[in-house]
């Protein structure tokens, strides 16, 4: 599947929020097309928000905080696909955008998963990433978040 990757505007704004809303991370933490907004426009606005295009059409997004782990490392935020394209290996050309794009300038690279998404946790770990620590309750009650890191 040809893919391109570049930096999101707001008009890419709703298809990302579709993304999102029609995510099992976003019905957990975004359940609203409010919040879902004020996250996506958040990236926008940092311009750390990258989207992926197929033939023009955004089908994906992912957005990073460049000092959002410990104050001092990149912390992805969040990372969605839209419906018909997972599994598509979207996910992994993001990352490795991603992951290039960061390592230029830092050794290692953050996120955090929830523990019921493990199809997620299980993707992070192909790609490279090692759980380093448990956080529960992090953003809700009853859910623990793992901490993975990534090496340059």
């Amino acid at each position: 599947m040809n893919i391109t990757i570049t930096k999101g505007s707001l008009k890419n704004l709703s298809d990302c929020e579709e993304a999102l809303l029609n995510s099992d991370l976003g019905q957990r933490y975004f359940p609203s097309i409010e919040s879902a907004s004020k996250a996506v426009r958040e990236g926008l606005t940092q311009e750390t928000l990258y989207i992926a295009s197929h033939h023009d059409d955004c089908v994906g997004f992912i957005y990073y905080i460049p000092a959002g782990a410990f104050h001092s490392f990149p912390y992805i935020h969040l990372i969605s696909i839209k419906k018909g394209y997972r599994g598509k290996g979207i996910g992994t050309k993001m990352m490795t955008f991603l992951e290039k794009l960061v390592f230029e300038e830092f050794d290692k690279l953050f996120l955090v998963v929830a523990d019921f998404n493990l199809a997620a946790k299980r993707f992070y770990e192909k790609m490279g990433y090692q759980q380093v620590g448990e956080i529960p309750d992090l953003y809700r009650v009853g859910i623990t978040e793992y901490l993975m890191m990534k090496k340059k």
